[in-house]
């Protein structure tokens, strides 16, 4: 089987081609969130490959796909979401080696002045994006409302917000996937990107529990590190 054969393999269904590369795609970076609420390192390669793979997916008719409209800024995070993977990786590949039986990273919750910070740069991000979209994308493809291009800017800013968080180890990256998800899924539906939609409706159901394991875990694993520094300060 050529490789082109393999790249162009699709279901068809409702009258939608879906290539596997979007099912699969999917299907990686469910599994390295998986990875991720577990802090282990191994999520991080597990996102890079489905990165790559979905880099290909939403590029859509820029690539001569014709029966999908091009999600600009769905694609580009996925090349920044390479990128911050390997940071990601590095920063907790560190960790693990520092305690190997521990996990990669202890979750905690920002401080004020990193969540400013975040949240600042996010909406500067957004500001900056909006009009860079609509930029590329006018006159080329199709003439989406600039609501479309608010969506891609938000998702593409608060994945790589989220990716950052997630490295850092700050519990705020699941708040941040959620704001992601309630935009993308809509978007993700309404553009014919079934699977993407339906992976990305599981993986914010996913998104909330692992929320609520990180917010436990950061509880308990300060209250351990108070009581060690309390028993070793009365040594």
């Amino acid at each position: 089987m050529s490789f082109s054969a393999v790249y162009t393999a699709h279901l068809t269904i409702g009258g939608h081609a879906i290539t596997y590369r979007e099912i699969v795609g999917n299907l990686f970076g469910l599994t390295s969130a998986v990875g991720g609420m577990r802090r282990r390192v191994w999520a991080w390669p597990i996102g890079i490959v489905g990165n790559v793979l979905l880099f290909t997916v939403f590029l859509g008719t820029a690539i001569g796909q014709k029966h999908q409209a091009p999600l600009l800024g769905q694609a580009a995070r996925q090349v920044f979401f390479v990128a911050t993977s390997v940071y990601g990786w590095s920063r907790w590949s560190r960790n693990r080696r520092v305690g190997a039986a521990a996990p990669a990273v202890v979750p905690r919750w920002a401080t004020p002045r990193e969540r400013f910070v975040v949240v600042a740069l996010a909406a500067v991000g957004v500001a900056v994006l909006l009009p860079v979209l609509q930029g590329i994308g006018e006159g080329q493809f199709f003439h989406p409302s600039w609501l479309y291009y608010l969506a891609d800017a938000w998702i593409f800013v608060g994945s790589m917000v989220a990716t950052y968080a997630m490295a850092r180890g700050w519990t705020d990256f699941w708040l941040c996937w959620i704001g992601v998800d309630v935009v993308g899924v809509p978007e993700l539906l309404h553009y014919h990107y079934y699977p993407s939609a339906v992976l990305y409706a599981i993986y914010a159901a996913f998104v909330v529990w692992g929320f609520f394991v990180w917010r436990r875990v950061a509880r308990t694993e300060a209250h351990d590190r108070g009581l060690t520094s309390l028993q070793e300060a009365t040594a």
